[in-house]
């Protein structure tokens, strides 16, 4: 079949096939996608219909195909994702290694302004979270990652004077006075 006859055909059915790749998608941006691939696909290989062949039946063939590669790429992605968030669980520090990071840390939250140590011991080491915290002391919860985001820095300005190099390693042991 010439390519001029398929691609006549492959358009008249273009509504017909979005939406049958919408159905197993459920994404009309990701059908739309495929879609276009395949027809450029279709017209590449459009000498390998035979003239006996029904065009959309080979090009429904070739949509079926497509779905599955996608869902394939989809899953491998997902499943490297979970294999990513694994190994960042498991490199994750102890409970252990975390209680003892440096004492001079507390020590030196004690240093900083009353607001910002309040916020850095409620939320970094009770864990609680911004949003209540920002409820709780009655400021809205964009002023409590603000007031949050300086106290970091303003400890972390502390702590790089008070120990060094050591600090910008991240050492676990501290021996800093």
């Amino acid at each position: 079949m010439q390519e001029s006859e398929v691609a006549e055909k492959l358009v008249a059915n273009h509504r017909a096939f979005l939406s049958f790749l919408e159905r197993r998608l459920g994404n009309r941006a990701e059908a739309e996608d495929i879609l276009q691939d395949a027809f450029i696909r279709a017209t590449e290989r459009a000498d390998s219909v035979e003239k006996q062949e029904s065009v959309v039946a080979w090009f429904y063939r070739m949509l079926r195909n497509a779905v599955i590669d996608h869902h394939r790429r989809k899953g491998a992605t997902a499943r490297a994702l979970e294999r990513l968030a694994a190994e960042l669980d498991e490199s994750a520090a102890p409970a252990e290694t975390r209680d003892a990071v440096c004492a001079c840390i507390l020590e030196l939250s004690g240093t900083l302004k009353p607001e910002y140590a309040e916020a850095l011991r409620r939320v970094e080491i009770e864990g609680q979270s911004v949003k209540s915290w920002a409820a709780e002391v009655g400021i809205e919860p964009n002023n409590a990652g603000v007031r949050l985001h300086r106290a970091r820095e303003a400890l972390k300005k502390r702590v790089v004077r008070s120990c060094g190099s050591c600090a910008e390693h991240g050492c676990m042991d501290c021996t800093c006075t």
